[in-house]
């Protein structure tokens, strides 16, 4: 079992940055793709960026593509999510994911149903 523990939330102005982490342990090795995804109230879930651990392939929603950077450091067992030019509408709890399916597809690595462990998520709200 994979676990995630997500920090680095909080309030920031229209225009600013933020960066979240995401800490991996335990069975990491079952790990293929890294996710991020977010959810606002009354919002479905949606996807953000994804990262492949072998190879560092990464995809982005079409909303946080030029904004948004995800990063792994695999010694570190970490993964970021560089938010630049933040948004009104970027507010959202964020979540960190993990999917074991070792396919490396734009449905697999958008869809939350396809990964296996959560984090706790991590609240980012930004100001007008």
């Amino acid at each position: 079992q994979v676990q995630l523990v997500e920090s680095g939330g909080g309030l920031v102005q229209a225009g600013g940055s933020l960066r979240l982490s995401c800490a991996t342990s335990g069975r990491t090795f079952r790990s293929y793709t890294m996710g991020w995804f977010r959810q606002a109230p009354e919002k479905e879930r949606e996807f953000v960026a994804a990262i492949r651990w072998s190879g560092g392939d990464t995809y982005y929603a079409d909303s946080v593509k030029g904004r948004f950077t995800i990063s792994r450091d695999n010694a570190k067992n970490m993964v970021y999510l560089q938010m630049n030019s933040l948004k009104p509408e970027d507010t959202a709890v964020y979540y960190c994911a993990s999917n074991e399916v070792g396919v490396w597809s734009v449905v697999v690595i958008t869809t939350p149903q396809k990964y296996n462990t959560w984090g706790q998520g991590t609240q980012v709200t930004v100001s007008s």
